[in-house]
């Protein structure tokens, strides 16, 4: 795919079919993840491919948790920027993601390695900006490329979740999971982002409340 039409239209992905991704499709993911930015090149991660019921079903039960909250609080609040029908559809959708993350054909858990991380000031804020994101949007893009599906989220690590996943993977205290991103052939299409209108959100030189292009 030409590079600005796989930006223009990675979409979220919340419904998968049951087929399994290829170990060979998964490996490449990983791959362009791997290639991705990192702090003076300390490439402090690790990356967790899930494909083992059990263990999609303990770390399902976790989003649940995290999900049921966040729909708690932010129902009404959530996707502001979009109408109302557009808003329910998207909540239908984080709904069934929630409902049946355990059947997911592979689930991706983005860790950051504090053990790697510069001494001082470094945290999770810190790991997960300077090793985390960039990497799970290079695998986001790459995974849309090859029409497989996927969505980060943090939702599955809210309160003790992180540790609770820790101990469901197996990782060490210095090893903390960041993102959760669920993959699968999705059911439905690709297609153009929404997002707000770049003139309300690019600025030059300076913030002004009323940006000028």
């Amino acid at each position: 795919m030409e590079f600005f039409d796989v930006i223009q239209t990675a979409r979220a992905m919340r419904r998968y079919k049951p087929d399994p991704i290829p170990e060979d499709v998964l490996v490449q993911l990983i791959e362009a993840a791997h290639l991705g930015p990192s702090g003076s090149n300390r490439q402090s991660r690790h990356w967790i491919v899930v494909r083992d019921p059990e263990v999609k079903q303990q770390l399902a039960d976790l989003n649940r948790a995290g999900v049921s909250a966040y729909l708690e609080h932010n129902r009404e609040s959530a996707n502001p920027h979009v109408d109302q029908g557009r808003r329910e559809r998207f909540l239908a959708a984080v709904e069934h993601q929630m409902n049946h993350m355990h059947e997911v054909p592979a689930i991706v858990i983005a860790c950051a390695d504090l053990a790697r991380a510069p001494q001082g000031t470094f945290g999770e804020g810190a790991a997960a900006a300077t090793e985390v994101w960039g990497a799970v949007q290079n695998l986001l893009l790459a995974a849309r490329a090859l029409e497989v599906g996927s969505v980060p989220t943090t939702l599955a690590f809210v309160g003790d979740g992180r540790e609770q996943a820790q101990a469901v993977l197996g990782l060490p205290a210095h090893i903390l999971p960041m993102v959760l991103i669920p993959l699968g052939w999705p059911t439905g299409n690709f297609g153009p982002i929404r997002r707000r209108p770049l003139d309300e959100v690019l600025h030059w030189d300076r913030y002004a409340e009323q940006s000028a292009t």
